[in-house]
């Protein structure tokens, strides 16, 4: 169940990533090797996977994502968790990736500052999941 002052949590977590979804979709073949090497340098496993179906796949990931937490007959606890899965890869990428991070340090260099600011995603996935869990 969706509580009032869950809203503008989701709202804006749900739009900013349904938007990077449908960004995505919309993007080229470079757009997709690019974010397909990134992808896979943090975690190799995605290696054996080609570019523009790694690319689609998260594409269509990020507008499940973004669409659950702004649709709100979806539960808290299920978009919560879908939104704390999505960005804890992004965090994982952060922190993976060489470059992203000062020497030494968990702050951002200028390169990782767009990745690093996922971290509130985490928050707002997590804080939904932790209220619905806490109500059981």
């Amino acid at each position: 169940m969706v509580r009032p002052h869950q809203l503008p949590a989701r709202i804006a977590a749900g739009a900013f990533v349904l938007n990077a979804g449908l960004t995505m979709a919309a993007a080229g073949a470079d757009n997709a090797v690019a974010v397909h090497g990134m992808a896979a340098n943090a975690y190799p496993f995605l290696k054996h996977i080609e570019p523009e179906r790694f690319s689609h796949w998260l594409a269509k990931g990020q507008i499940a994502v973004g669409a659950a937490l702004l649709i709100p007959v979806v539960p808290s606890l299920l978009a919560g968790a879908a939104l704390t899965a999505f960005a804890g890869g992004l965090v994982g990428l952060y922190l993976r990736t060489p470059g992203m991070r000062q020497e030494g340090s968990l702050r951002p260099t200028q390169e990782g500052l767009g990745i690093a600011k996922d971290i509130w995603l985490v928050g707002i996935g997590a804080s939904l999941v932790a209220e619905e869990l806490s109500r059981a």
